[in-house]
This record gives C-alpha cells, sequence and structure tokens, in this order.
C-alpha cells in the first residue's frame, strides 16, 4: 500500500483502504483520497492515476446537489499544495458504525444471496428476477463495518436496530434511502444507472446526521451506462467492476479463495480503469478532468 502524504501542519493518524485522515491544528481534521484501489478486501497495486482527484471533485459535486437532503462534513477545500485537488478538511464527527448501503437493482452479493435464498438482508423479493434486474422499489441492504482488510458482513434491519438503536436505524434507513433516490435520478439524467451504493454517515454532538467520507462514486457504488443496460447478464460498468472482473478471470492467475495476494495490475488495466473514472466523472457533471 502506498504511504500517506506528508503534510505540513497536519499529523497523520489513520489510513483506510483508499483514505488518509491527518489531525489540523485547529481540531479539524484533514481527509486526503489517494490513488489506492482496493478490491474484495485486498489493497493493489500499482495505483490508479488521478483516482483520488476524481473521487474527490465527483464527492464534491454530490454533496453540492444533495445539500437539501442532508449536511455533509465539509469545512474548506483550502488545503496544503501537496494534496490540492485530492483532500478537503472536515469536521470531527461520530461515526455511525454500520455499512448503509442502498439497492435499487439486483447484481453482486445481493444477486448471490436471492439466487441462494430469494432473500437479501432480511428483505424478501420477489421470484423470477435476474443479474440487473430492477427491484420494486430500493430497499436497504445494510452490513457489519469491519476493520481494514476484515470481511464486511450483510446483516439485516433488525440487526441493525440491536446495535444502534430502534430510532437511529430508522433514520440511518431513510436517510440511505433518500440518498439513494435523490441520486440515482439525477444520474439518470446524465445517462447513467446507479445500481447501489453504500454512504458513510456520522452524528454531531447534537444528534445531526452528516454525509461524510465520499458520496455516490464508483468507488462506493456500481455506475451502468443507462443506454446500454440489459437485464441478464453481468452490466458494463464505469466503476472498477472493470478490476474485480480480471482479478477473477483466468488471466490473473488468482485465486479468490486462497490465501495469497491478489498479483500487480496490468498496464492496460490500470489505464482502461482510469480511463472509466474518468470518463463517469465527466459524464455525470458534464465537466472535463
Amino acid at each position: 500500500m502506498t504511504a500517506p502524504y506528508a503534510v505540513p501542519g497536519a499529523t497523520h493518524v489513520y489510513s483506510g483502504k483508499v483514505r488518509d485522515l491527518y489531525e489540523l491544528d485547529n481540531g479539524s481534521l484533514l481527509m486526503v483520497a489517494s490513488d489506492r484501489i482496493s478490491a474484495y478486501d485486498h489493497a493493489l497495486d500499482p495505483p490508479i492515476p488521478d483516482k483520488g482527484e476524481i473521487l474527490t471533485r465527483m464527492s464534491l459535486w454530490w454533496f453540492d446537489q444533495l445539500r437539501d437532503v442532508a449536511p455533509n462534513h465539509v469545512i474548506s477545500t483550502d488545503v496544503p499544495d501537496v494534496v490540492a485537488g485530492r483532500a478537503i478538511e472536515v469536521e470531527r464527527l461520530d461515526m455511525v458504525q454500520v455499512e448503509c448501503i442502498a439497492r435499487g437493482y439486483l447484481t453482486g452479493s445481493g444477486l448471490s444471496d436471492y439466487r441462494a435464498t430469494g432473500v437479501v438482508s432480511g428483505i424478501v423479493l420477489p421470484d423470477g428476477l435476474t443479474d440487473g434486474s430492477p427491484l420494486p422499489e430500493p430497499i436497504f441492504t445494510p452490513s457489519t463495518k469491519a476493520a481494514y482488510g476484515g470481511h464486511d458482513e450483510p446483516i439485516s434491519y433488525e440487526q441493525v436496530a440491536g446495535l444502534v438503536g430502534e430510532d437511529l436505524a430508522a433514520q440511518l434507513r431513510d436517510l440511505t434511502l433518500e440518498v439513494y433516490r435523490r441520486g440515482e435520478a439525477i444520474a439518470r439524467e446524465r445517462g447513467i444507472i446507479v445500481a447501489d451504493t453504500k454512504i458513510e454517515i456520522g452524528l454531531r454532538s447534537d444528534g445531526t446526521l452528516v454525509l461524510a467520507d465520499e458520496l455516490l462514486t464508483p468507488d462506493s457504488s456500481r455506475f451502468w451506462p443507462a443506454d446500454r443496460w440489459e437485464p441478464g447478464h453481468v452490466q458494463p460498468s464505469y466503476d472498477k467492476q472493470f478490476v474485480r472482473d480480471w482479478l477473477t478471470s483466468s488471466e490473473s492467475g488468482w485465486d479468490r479463495a486462497g490465501d495469497s495476494a491478489p498479483p500487480r495490475l496490468p498496464d492496460d488495466v490500470v489505464e482502461k480503469t482510469r480511463a472509466r473514472y474518468v470518463e463517469a466523472y465527466e459524464t455525470l457533471t458534464g465537466e472535463t478532468f
């Protein structure tokens, strides 16, 4: 994993799969998005050039689009030059220890659970759905929040209520679904289907729910080109599914069920992945990267 940046006036306190967190002298935090990429709970090499800046720009765009849905953690984009474009100053929050996920389409781990049981996160779904099928309505499919290197595990809404209390569980569910509905509608107008998304939510001292970390990016969501969507098979995507598909292909030679680390990503996979992130950003925002 690439080392965190040396940022003047900031003390490094934490590194996640993609982001590095620093304490600032004024008491707030500096969140830096690296170019690291992960899949199947492994950090991969090499990083994807410009990925951190793309994710930061996209999250800021979404925070602005959804500012009437919930407040966000952004204080300022005025940051040290060494991390300019890929960092934001953010407020300290008490982060909810639940992965808040909304799904509007059936794919990924939700599809695996559905094929096995007909149920996803305790929610019974209609018969006859296939890979890429739209759901009758978006569903809240939370998971545990594992430590870096661990595995998130799907849980039901009732389990979330047991962890955080009924009132907060209802707030998390409702906010997650509203963010998804609004984000999906905005993206669809621009030619992108958001199949699902994971959001991070923190609490202020007064109990206010705040959107944090990243929002509706190709790292936290599945983005599909709307004009190529066709249920019944794996969809073409703008997100890191491209990397996942290569890792699980015979070409990579990697055994996901084994103990070995994933192989180094080939140059063409790195280049094509960067191109997908750039295309997603430009298609969504209408801006040139």
